[in-house]
């Protein structure tokens, strides 16, 4: 089963990332997607995609750090998109939840990444809370552009659900869905993704599910803890789990054209 969203570039995990990547092995993971959610870390993220084996990264700027983005931003993620590791541009979208950067720059650097995804042919990794319709307006005329986009760590409502699910967009599922007050809407969704459209993620060291047990005292989540995300998605639409794994693994293989 394969992690297609972990923020191993985290402080959280500065002391132990040798450990943190030989446990989620170990435990069945059997590749990681690194996200970049700035230049910087999408620099960081390639790197250590290079150092550990079946690892791949992902490159851009996330909706909280859009005020960053400049034209030297744009022609350095560009050259970083070059290297053999970096398979998606991203984490990129809209987030009008907390606005950390203004709405109108979060739709300029979105926008501009789209662009280079289309330009260089390349899936994007997308965000998206709390500004699905100006977030699918934005995204709509690239969609025929892109050679595939997924919508990580989904939280949304049904209408929202069906809106991605329409228009082939990919759904990544992490273990939010464990949290018995937060994610029961989201359980209830997961029957209406195809299973050739569903991929799994930690979203580490955040989302720690929180029907994990025992719970680590650290409350810090990492890649080991997918396949317990896994099984829990699989019991809720009534797959079998090894089945389900295998799928996500052929969807990942499909959308980000990588083997392992």
């Amino acid at each position: 089963m394969f992690d297609i969203g972990v923020n191993l570039t985290s402080s959280q995990f500065a002391k132990d990332r040798d450990d943190v990547v030989a446990r989620a092995f170990d435990a069945g993971v059997n590749g990681l997607l690194i996200t970049g959610t700035n230049l910087r870390e999408s620099q960081q993220a390639q790197k250590l995609a290079r150092q550990y084996s079946s690892c791949w990264s992902t490159a851009g700027v996330h909706p909280h750090d859009s005020s960053q983005w400049q034209a030297a931003t744009e022609e350095a993620i560009i050259e970083l998109a070059a290297q053999p590791e970096v398979v998606a541009i991203g984490e990129c979208g809209l987030d009008f939840n907390r606005n950390f950067s203004t709405p109108e720059e979060q739709e300029r650097a979105f926008v501009a990444q789209l662009r280079i995804a289309a330009d260089l042919n390349m899936p994007v990794f997308m965000h998206c809370r709390d500004a699905h319709e100006r977030f699918m307006t934005l995204l709509e005329p690239w969609l025929d552009k892109l050679p595939g986009a997924v919508l990580h760590c989904f939280t949304g409502t049904r209408e929202e659900m069906q809106a991605c699910v329409a228009r082939g967009i990919y759904i990544g599922i992490t273990g939010w869905v464990c949290d018995e007050r937060r994610g029961l809407e989201l359980r209830e969704l997961l029957p209406l993704i195809p299973a050739e459209k569903l991929l799994i993620e930690t979203d580490a060291p955040y989302l720690l599910p929180r029907d994990l047990t025992p719970k680590p005292s650290s409350r810090r989540n990492e890649p080991a803890h997918l396949p317990h995300i896994l099984q829990r998605i699989a019991h809720w639409r009534g797959e079998d789990a090894a089945w389900l794994a295998a799928t996500t693994d052929a969807n990942v293989k499909t959308l980000f054209g990588i083997a392992f």
